[in-house]
C-alpha cells in the first residue's frame, strides 16, 4: 500500500471514528435508551440532578445548599461547578448538563489517541477509538450528566503526563500538575483513591533508573495533593459543610454479607459485572492481559523476547491493568456494582484489546502473526460492526418518555395549585432538572424526612410504583395522601410508573404521632390505589 493510499485510508478511518463521536451529542433530551442490559442502573432517574443539584438551586433560587436535604457538593464539587459556570451561559437544561458530559467524551477519545500514540502506532489509536466511539455501553452512559466522563477526562490526562516524565523538561513542573490532576479526580468521585495505584504506576517505572528523581517527582505530586485537597477540606469545616462530608459516605456503605467469604462473592459480581460492557471485547480484554503476563514471566525465565512480553513490561500496560483492578476492586469492596461504574474500565479494556493485537502482529511466532493476530482482528471488527449497528440503533430511535412524564407531571402541578408547588421525591432533583420543578429529596438527607417535611411543607409527593412505608409514616404525621396522576416513564418493572399524590394538612394544625397509630399503611382519609410494599 502507497503512502498516499495510506493517508486516504486514515482519513476515512478518522471520519468514522468522528461520525460516530457526533452520534453521542444528538438528541441530548431524550432518554436513557429502554430496554437496554443496564435498565436497573439509579443513573437513568436520580444521578443526573443528584450531582449536580447545587448548580442547578444556583441559578434558579440562588442559594445553591438546602439545609437537611441531600448535598454532595462539598464532597464532589467538580462538576456542579463546572454546571453552574456553564449554565450561566445556557441556562438550566439536561440538554446543558448532558453536552457538558459529551464535550468531556470528546476530550476523553483526544486524549486516549495521546495516550496510545505514546508508543503506538496509529493504527492502534484509531482501533482503540472505534471501539469506544461504537461501543453502545459508552453511548448510554457517556450521554448522561453524571460524573465519570469527568473523572476518566482527569485520569487520561494524568496518565498522559505521568507516562512521559521521563521525556519532559521539567518533570517536577509536571508532577505538580499530576498532584492536582488528581486532587480533581477526588473531588469529582471519590473512587479516584481506587486509581491511584495506575498513576502512582505511570510515573514511578519510566523514572526507574533515575530513583532521586522518581522519588522528588512522587514527591511533589502527593505534597501538591495534600495542600490542594487539603485546602479544600478547610474550606468545607470553615463554612460549617462537615455534615453533610460525613453523610455522604454514610449512605454510600452498604451492608456485606454475613458470611466471612463475602469478598469472594463480592469480587466475582464485580468481576463478572465487566460483561455488562461488552460480552466480545471484554473478555478478549482479559485473555490479552493474561498472554502478556506469561510471555513476560517466560522472557525472564528464558531470557527469551518476545513483543507481548515487552508490552506487559511497558509502564502503560500496568497502568492500565491497575485503573481496571481498581475500579473492580471499589466494587469488590462496595459490593454494590453498578453498570455506569464501568465505564472506567471500559476505555482501559479496550486499550488492552487494541494494544494486545498489535502485539500479536508483531511476535516471532508465525503462528500469532500470521493467523491469529489476523483472526482476532477479525473478531475485533465484528464486535465493533456488531455494536456500531446497535449504537446507530440506540441514536436513530431516541425515547421520550421519562422526560414527558417529568413534564406532564410539572404540567399537573401547575394546573392544579396546591399551596407549596415544592415536590417531595427520591427523583426531585432529576425533576428540577428537566422541568425546573422544586423539590426535596425522600430518601436521603441529613434531616430524618419527618423533621424536613415539617420544615418545608411539600405540597407534593411522587414515588415510583408503590409507596414505601417508612416514607409513608413520615409523611402521615403530617398528611393524608390523595393520588391524583400517574404516568408512564421507565422500562424498568419497579420503576414504569411516575406516581403523583397531592399532600393535604391534617386539619387544625394536627400533628400526629408515630406511637399513636401504625402510621405505616394505608389511612381512611388517603386516597390511594397503588401498593405500599
Amino acid at each position: 500500500m502507497t503512502l498516499s493510499q495510506k493517508r486516504w485510508l486514515y482519513a476515512l478511518w478518522l471520519l468514522f471514528i468522528a461520525a460516530f463521536a457526533l452520534l453521542h451529542a444528538l438528541h441530548l433530551s431524550a432518554d436513557f435508551p429502554n430496554h437496554t442490559p443496564w435498565t436497573s442502573d439509579w443513573a437513568k432517574y436520580t444521578d443526573e440532578g443528584w450531582y449536580g443539584n447545587a448548580a442547578i438551586r444556583a441559578h434558579l433560587y440562588g442559594h445553591w445548599y438546602v439545609s437537611g436535604d441531600f448535598n454532595p457538593a462539598p464532597v464532589v464539587p467538580v462538576l456542579p461547578f463546572l454546571q453552574w459556570l456553564l449554565f450561566f451561559v445556557t441556562g438550566v437544561s439536561i440538554q446543558a448538563a448532558r453536552g457538558l458530559s459529551i464535550a468531556f467524551f470528546f476530550v476523553n477519545l483526544l486524549l486516549s489517541y495521546l495516550l496510545l500514540r505514546l508508543r503506538g502506532p496509529r493504527w492502534v489509536a484509531l482501533l482503540a477509538l472505534t471501539l469506544i466511539v461504537t461501543s453502545p455501553f459508552l453511548y448510554c452512559f457517556s450521554r448522561l450528566a453524571i460524573l465519570e466522563p469527568v473523572q476518566i477526562a482527569f485520569l487520561l490526562a494524568a496518565l498522559n503526563l505521568a507516562l512521559r516524565l521521563d521525556r519532559l523538561r521539567r518533570p517536577l513542573a509536571a508532577s505538580v500538575l499530576i498532584g492536582l490532576l488528581f486532587t480533581l479526580m477526588l473531588l469529582t468521585k471519590t473512587t479516584a483513591v481506587f486509581l491511584l495505584p495506575a498513576i502512582g504506576w505511570a510515573m514511578i517505572l519510566p523514572l526507574w533508573r533515575n530513583k532521586k528523581l522518581a522519588i522528588r517527582c512522587t514527591l511533589a505530586a502527593a505534597v501538591t495533593f495534600a495542600a490542594a485537597f487539603g485546602l479544600w477540606m478547610a474550606l468545607v469545616i470553615r463554612f460549617g459543610l462537615l455534615a453533610d462530608f460525613k453523610y455522604f459516605f454514610f449512605i454510600n456503605h452498604y451492608d456485606k454479607p454475613k458470611v466471612f467469604y463475602w469478598p469472594l462473592l463480592s469480587f466475582w459480581w464485580s468481576f463478572h459485572g465487566g460483561l455488562w460492557i461488552d460480552h466480545i471485547l471484554i473478555p478478549l480484554a482479559g485473555i490479552m492481559a493474561v498472554l502478556a503476563a506469561l510471555f513476560c514471566v517466560r522472557n525472564f525465565f528464558r531470557g527469551r523476547e518476545s513483543v507481548l512480553g515487552r508490552l506487559a513490561a511497558t509502564p502503560e500496560f500496568g497502568a492500565f491493568i491497575l485503573a481496571i483492578a481498581g475500579n473492580i476492586g471499589f466494587m469488590t469492596l462496595q459490593n454494590h456494582p453498578q453498570p455506569r461504574y464501568f465505564a472506567v474500565a471500559a476505555f482501559f479494556c479496550f486499550f488492552l484489546v487494541a494494544l494486545g493485537t498489535a502485539a500479536l502482529f508483531e511476535e516471532s511466532c508465525t503462528f500469532c502473526s500470521r493467523r491469529l493476530a489476523p483472526a482476532l482482528l477479525a473478531l475485533i471488527a465484528l464486535a465493533a460492526a456488531f455494536n456500531g449497528l446497535q449504537t446507530l440503533n440506540y441514536a436513530a430511535h431516541p425515547e421520550y418518555t421519562y422526560i414527558d412524564a417529568a413534564r406532564q407531571l410539572t404540567h399537573y402541578i401547575d394546573a392544579h395549585p396546591n399551596g407549596n408547588r415544592l415536590l417531595l421525591s427520591i427523583s426531585g432533583d432529576q425533576l428540577t432538572l428537566l422541568t425546573q420543578l422544586p423539590s426535596l429529596c425522600d430518601d436521603f438527607g441529613t434531616e430524618d424526612l419527618d423533621v424536613k417535611i415539617a420544615r418545608y411543607r411539600p405540597g407534593w409527593y411522587a414515588a415510583w410504583n408503590d409507596l414505601d412505608p417508612g416514607t409513608l409514616s413520615d409523611l402521615h404525621q403530617h398528611y393524608s395522601l390523595e393520588q391524583v396522576a400517574t404516568f408512564d416513564a421507565l422500562d424498568d418493572t419497579d420503576r414504569n410508573l411516575l406516581v403523583l399524590f397531592k399532600l393535604h394538612p391534617l386539619p387544625n394544625g394536627q400533628v400526629r404521632s408515630p406511637g399513636d397509630q401504625n402510621l405505616q399503611v394505608l389511612l381512611p382519609d388517603d386516597k390511594v390505589q397503588i401498593e405500599v410494599e
